[in-house]
């Protein structure tokens, strides 16, 4: 069987670490030239030495993905780089922990913060998708997956901005996949609890009572999200589209 993503070229945000930086090195592995994109330019160079040592295809690009001109950039980077763009995974993302919001109730949100979050994980993944969608269309279509979360599809406490924000890329998700269907396939993951960065302020605070509620009683490896975004991404997905899917070791079962 052929890799997944052969001869496929692909847009990654959120590349520097994480869910990103696995997901970007499984696209290469699975045959995809890679675009890393982050706000942090080291991280996302990093990223793509990872690939090249591994006989990969890639290039960093450095992209504040709430300033509509770099995200142009971005974009225009990448289908210079590899002549088109067949897949684009905008993970990029924050919580409300990355701006002094960790363990706050909704009405205690400052709203200089809930505006950040926002700005970032809602405008900055529309952003991303309005420049990727017209290059498709160009192009002879593609896939899109944008990160969610479980806080996108059900209430959490003291994850205010951050909800609002998911839902929001769910539902912008949705509508944006009934509109170019079915030159384009756009998806959103909804990852549970994962082992990265943007769960450490969570851990600090509630780690057991996160792990008591997940039948599998672990976080998940950022590679087993990689996983189900990469199959989205491919040809082998090319009847799923419209979907919020929830990779979560079962907690949304419960």
């Amino acid at each position: 069987m052929s890799r997944m993503l052969e001869g496929k070229s692909v847009l990654v945000t959120g590349a520097a670490g994480g869910i990103g930086r696995q997901a970007a090195l499984l696209f290469a592995q699975e045959g995809a030239r890679v675009a890393v994109a982050d706000v942090n330019d080291k991280g996302a160079a990093e990223t793509a030495e990872l690939i090249r040592s591994i006989g990969g295809e890639a290039i960093s690009l450095v992209a504040d993905l709430t300033k509509t001109e770099e995200v142009k950039a971005m974009v225009n980077s990448a289908v210079r780089a590899f002549h088109r763009l067949d897949g684009a995974f905008n993970n990029a993302g924050i919580a409300g922990g990355h701006v002094g919001q960790g363990g706050r109730f909704s009405a205690d949100w400052e709203e200089d913060a809930f505006d950040r979050v926002v700005t970032v994980n809602l405008k900055g993944t529309w952003l991303c998708m309005r420049e990727q969608i017209q290059h498709m269309l160009e192009h002879g279509g593609g896939s899109i997956v944008n990160t969610a979360s479980l806080a996108g599809i059900a209430g959490f406490p003291t994850t205010s901005g951050y909800a609002a924000s998911k839902h929001g890329v769910v539902g912008m998700t949705k509508t944006a996949a009934l509109e170019y269907a079915p030159k384009i396939r756009l998806n959103a993951i909804c990852p549970g609890y994962v082992d990265t960065d943007l769960l450490k302020d969570a851990m600090t605070r509630r780690g057991d009572q996160i792990l008591a509620r997940i039948p599998f009683k672990r976080l998940a490896d950022p590679k087993e999200i990689a996983e189900m975004v990469c199959w989205l991404l491919s040809d082998r997905a090319s009847y799923a589209t419209g979907q919020a899917f929830t990779v979560d070791g079962g907690y949304m079962a419960g």
